[in-house]
Order: structure tokens, then sequence, then C-alpha cells
């Protein structure tokens, strides 16, 4: 573990509160300041080949952050005292808050209240017009640069990658493309265009998404795909995601994640109006906290292993958690029912024209024929419980609703389930049929075609 300094330049360190890829940043004492300081430091090492580079872009970054700092003092922003660029170090010193980011609470089982986040983001609001006014646009605003305390008081950091909108990009030192947290960049500046306060904006309303259902409004398997998603696709309904989310607050969402920048909201102040017109809306503040044991009971569920956490708290969302004593029927043959089940704990027997099928155990989807068949709608198979049993029920119209990813599982996983169905059935009938006809077979596997001529 590296040793903690004694002192950084006049400032005496009392002890490590932080570390990042290219920096420390540490608790210290200012002499002649009573308040305590934070520190954050970067030692630069160019015997490294690929450390050159890398240290002249950070030379950069903290130059900006310098300049920025003498233009911003805002209770929401993070003030900046000194900062000090030597040849083999650089460190800023600026206020030390004892809170900690929003990423705490970007997950859905540690979601604030609804009241919380909206009193969060609406000081973020405040605080980023108040930067515009004073010529600055952050560009790098995500939940890990936003801390917030107990007392919900809020500060916005670093500031390095941020804009001086009054100077000419040519000339403007703290210009550097490609800045920017990839899933919070609005559509503007992942195309490299010219940026304003709109662009904080929108990456504001991506950070009240995340906070308010636990996932981004954007998702894919790799950059080129979330790049196109944030160009092109309309984000999913937060009321949808998260039925405690008014839905006064889908509107509030979509006009901060306009990708037509005239549509989008023109200024902090009117984003903070808005959330100020939802919070005034909401009655009970109280927060009910998820229930986790559901959650645990899914996710050991063999089904359910290509979900990812939040994906998982989408399912309880949609779906209902049912429970049914021993010999119900609970789906009959020729009901024109498209409802499916998926049994977590018991066991059931499927049955057809009054012969048994299958008997299922837990982490086995039942009555998906009626889902599936997109003519009739129409059950093939009988379900009765064996057992007193606990299962999810899955209402199609709800499924239709959930993100592409959920319903992209479902559909995997249950054509998956029908597969394997198939091939034990195919087993089963085959015993005491007549020999199969044999044919020849390639060596690759495939047809041997031969032309005959006339």
């Amino acid at each position: 573990m590296p040793q903690v300094p004694e002192k950084i330049g006049k400032y005496k360190v009392v002890r490590e509160i932080g570390r990042g890829a290219t920096a420390t940043v540490y608790l210290a004492e200012n002499p002649h300041y009573p308040e305590p300081v934070a520190v954050k430091y970067i030692r630069f090492d160019d015997k490294v080949k690929d450390e050159a580079k890398w240290n002249r872009r950070l030379l950069k970054l903290l130059k900006a952050e310098k300049a920025v700092a003498s233009r911003l003092d805002h209770p929401n922003i993070i003030r900046i005292f000194d900062a000090v660029i030597e040849a083999d170090e650089a460190y800023v010193v600026m206020e030390y808050f004892p809170g900690e980011s929003l990423e705490r609470y970007a997950s859905f089982e540690r979601l604030l209240p609804l009241h919380r986040t909206i009193g969060i983001v609406f000081k973020c609001c405040m605080a980023l017009d108040y930067a515009f006014r004073q010529g600055i646009v952050h560009r790098d605003i995500k939940p890990a640069n936003i801390l917030v305390d107990e007392h919900d008081n809020v500060k916005i950091t670093d500031f390095g990658l941020a804009l001086n909108i009054g100077k000419k990009v040519e000339t403007d030192s703290t210009f550097i493309m490609g800045v920017g947290s990839p899933a919070y960049m609005s559509p503007e500046q992942i195309k490299g265009y010219p940026l304003n306060q709109k662009t904080d904006l929108y990456s504001l309303g991506v950070v009240l998404f995340h906070l308010l259902t636990g996932r981004l409004p954007f998702r894919a398997a790799n950059p080129a795909q979330l790049v196109y998603k944030i160009i092109n696709a309309d984000p999913p309904s937060v009321s949808q995601l998260n039925p405690d989310v008014p839905e006064q607050m889908d509107a509030v969402i979509r006009k901060a994640l306009e990708k037509d920048l005239y549509s989008r909201y023109k200024n902090g102040a009117e984003f903070a109006k808005d959330l100020a017109a939802v919070r005034y809306k909401i009655v009970d503040d109280s927060l009910v906290p998820a229930d986790t044991s559901r959650f645990k009971a899914l996710r050991k569920l063999v089904f359910f292993t290509e979900f990812d956490d939040i994906e998982l708290w989408e399912v309880l969302r949609l779906c209902a958690w049912r429970k049914a004593d021993e010999h119900v029927t609970l789906m009959r043959e020729r009901d024109p029912d498209q409802r499916f089940g998926l049994l977590v704990e018991g066991r059931i027997e499927l049955s057809a024209q009054g012969r048994k099928v299958f008997d299922l155990e837990a982490g086995e989807v039942f009555g998906e024929d009626g889902w599936l068949d997109a003519r009739e709608h129409a059950r093939k198979i009988t379900v009765v419980t064996l057992t007193p049993i606990v299962y999810l029920e899955i209402n199609p119209a709800a499924l239709a609703l959930a993100t592409e990813e959920v319903q992209a599982h479902f559909r995997k996983e249950v054509t998956t389930v029908l597969i394997r169905r198939y091939a034990t059935l195919a087993q089963t009938v085959a015993q005491g049929k007549e020999p199969a006809t044999r044919g020849d077979y390639t060596a690759t596997g495939g047809l041997d075609l031969q032309l005959l001529d006339d």
C-alpha cells in the first residue's frame, strides 16, 4: 500500500480519503485556514513510454480546473482554493465535503425516496444554471461527480473537463475532444458538435433517470450500439420502470433528454421549475423498502441466470407474485389466456387430453404456449399443482412494456425451455416405434447432392 505523505506543499496530510486511476485525494490541514481541506494529488511519471502523453493531458485538465475555479462561487459547487503545477507533481486544494457520490444511490435496491432525489437534482439544476451564467459548461455530469451528505447538501465537483464558452475553441486550453462519460453524453457531445449549457442539462436528465429507476435510459452490449441508441432511440418511461414515480415525471425526463436542442430545457432554472412542480404534487414521501426476499428467490433460479440485477428488479415490478394450494387447476386446455407462469417453489403437473405429460419443479416456466401462439392465443396444456406452490405470473401486456433487454431474455429463455421439452418428448415418442430410415452421412454433415443427366 502506498505510503501517505506527511505534507503536500504547505498542507499537512491527515489521511487518505480517496484514490482513482490518476490521482489520490487526501484530507489535509491548512495552517492559515481553520477548516480542513481536500488535496487532489498527482505525481507525473515520464519514465514510462506511454505516460508522457497522458501526463500532458492531465496537466491540461488541472490547468482547466484552476482557471474555472476562479470564476465559480456557489453553495452547490465544490470550491477550489489553490492549484500548484510543477514538473514532477501537481495538486489541487479544494473544499472538504464529508459526503459521498450519487453512485451509491444509482442501483434499484438503494434508490433514495422520490422527494429527496428531486431535491438533489433541483440543486444541481440551479448550480449548473449559475455556472453557465459564468460562461462554464461542465461536460462530465454523472453520479460520480455529484456529492451528497446525509442532510442532502449537494456539491458538484470535478470541473477539470469544463468548457469555457467565452473562448475560441482554437485557443481554449480546456477543449479536449472525446471528454465525458459515454452513457451520460448528450447526442451533440457524441457527434462532436459545439456545446452549450443544454449538454449539461441532458446529462443531468440521465442522472435523474438513473436515480429514479436504478438503470440508465440507454443500455447496449457495446459502445457502438450505445452511441446509436443515444442518437436515435427514445428512452423508456420512468413511471413504467418504477411505479412509485408519478407520470408527471415522464414529461420532465422526456424534455431533459430531447435530442432536438430547441425542444430541450433552455436553462437549469426551467428544469428546476418543472421538478418543483412534480415535487409539489407528491403527497406521500414515505419510502417502502424493496422486498429483497423475492429478489433473492428469483436470483437462485437458472431461468434468470443471464438477467442482471436491475433487470431482475424490473421483472418483480412487472409481474405478480402468486401462491396456490395443492391440487389447484391453474390453467386449462383451450382457455383463451396468454398469461404464463414461472414456478418459484413447489411442484406442478402438465397434462393434455387427460394424460400426464410432465412434472415440473422450481425454476420451470409453464403456460407459455398461450403467449407464443400468435394465432389462437389458446392453451394446449392443463396445469395442476401437486404441492402448495409459489409462482411468478407474467402478463404479456405488462411484459410488452418492459425494456428491450428483459423482453429479449424472456424470449430466449422460454425458447430454450420449449426446445428442451420438444427433445424430451421426441425421445419418449420414439420408444416402441419402427426403426428410422437410414441415410448416407457426409463428412461435413451437410447434403451431398448429385445432378443427374436426362
